[in-house]
């Protein structure tokens, strides 16, 4: 019999899958729902020691009978529901067999409803649906803590997604145009490196210490001018940040453009802060977890990867301003270690993007944190 016994669902998203690999790594007994079984996520953790994927359909009719066999015996569980199907169902009927089951402690993944606050800000409507199950977890009684995590720094890609594109220009260099005042700090995580250690930690750190309480998992505190000079120097190439509108130049469901449509008003013509008033961080994020990897250092080593593995070959066949050496975020910045010496698309487990991701709403669109 394992010493812990963890469940988690969606587990093939960026968060779920960042705790299953560390909770794998320290020998806990892992029951993981996944949608299909199939897919390099699902592949990659089916492989880890201690691992056991559950495949089933969270919005299908045999929801409750899903859920009683992935919380059997388990005592804790991380939740991360996602946009698919019908989330506050998704999200009760998920704290219900819980408490069924006898869970001890629940981490659920929320955000803030910012038309909660009083100051005539509009609720963000993914974040909302989180926040109502927040509440509903908190009004059954289970013991919880509840997880609020930043702007993932996977977001950013050189494709035509909204929000967080880094849009490749002529001269190699790139631009991030996005709503949020260029003065305002934005909070940020690496997902893929740094959830599952700081989950880990609260989970060992137990229900006692962290019962219905907050805890911003966000690791920097950088506004948009100072996260493109970051993303520079780690990439090696200049970075212009652009105040401006949201930009939508590919098909996106009709929820999302309404959720961007939102964003763009209430975290930026109202500027109200990304968590709220009263949240603060990052110092409570790296309280928990000291290991975090940065938004310069997640573009040196892994950005460039990324798009590599999307197709993208702009960082083989630029000219030599960005295939010599590379400098810090001068002028003369250029390219770091590509994959270029391989002959087919680099792989790395966990690190998928906005075309290939499991968390993709229709048509694959990618949605991310925001």
């Amino acid at each position: 019999m394992h010493s812990k016994t963890v469940a988690t669902i969606n587990s093939t998203g960026r968060q779920a899958a960042s705790f299953v690999r560390a909770a794998s790594a320290v020998g806990w007994h892992v029951r993981a729902q996944v949608r299909n079984s199939e897919g390099l996520v699902a592949e990659e953790l089916a492989e880890l020691d201690n691992v056991e994927l559950i495949e089933g359909d969270l919005t299908g009719p045999d929801l409750k009978a899903l859920l009683a066999r992935l919380f059997q015996g388990v005592k804790i569980a991380f939740i991360n529901t996602t946009h698919w199907g019908n989330e506050v169902v998704i999200g009760k009927a998920c704290a219900d067999a819980a408490k069924k089951a006898g869970v001890t402690h629940y981490i659920y993944s929320s955000m803030p409803d910012h038309s909660s606050f009083g100051k005539g800000w509009r609720g963000l409507p993914f974040w909302e649906t989180k926040f109502a199950i927040e509440n509903y977890v908190r009004q059954i009684g289970l013991p919880a803590t509840f997880a609020y995590t930043g702007i993932y720094n996977n977001n950013f890609t050189s494709l035509p997604y909204p929000l967080f594109q880094m849009e490749l220009q002529d001269d190699g260099s790139f631009i991030w145009q996005a709503p949020f005042h260029p003065d305002d700090p934005l909070p940020w995580l690496d997902a893929e490196h740094d959830v599952g250690p700081a989950l880990l930690q609260i989970f060992k750190m137990g229900p006692n210490h962290w019962k219905g309480q907050r805890v911003t998992l966000a690791y920097e505190k950088l506004t948009p001018i100072q996260a493109c000079s970051r993303f520079a120097r780690g990439v090696g190439r200049p970075v212009r940040y652009v105040h401006g509108p949201v930009q939508i130049s590919v098909h996106i469901p009709s929820g999302y453009r309404e959720h961007l449509e939102i964003l763009q008003e209430t975290l930026g013509k109202q500027r109200a802060p990304y968590f709220g008033p009263d949240l603060e961080y990052p110092k409570e994020g790296r309280s928990i977890w000291e290991g975090h990897r940065g938004l310069e250092e997640y573009a040196r080593e892994v950005f460039l990867d990324e798009e590599y593995a999307n197709g993208l070959r702009y960082m083989v066949d630029d000219d030599d301003q960005f295939t010599s050496n590379r400098t810090n975020g001068s002028e003369n910045n250029t390219q770091p270690t590509t994959p270029a010496g391989y002959a087919t698309p680099l792989r790395i487990a966990g690190t998928y993007t906005p075309r290939t991701h499991p968390e993709g709403g229709s048509d694959g669109f990618f949605v991310g944190s925001c």
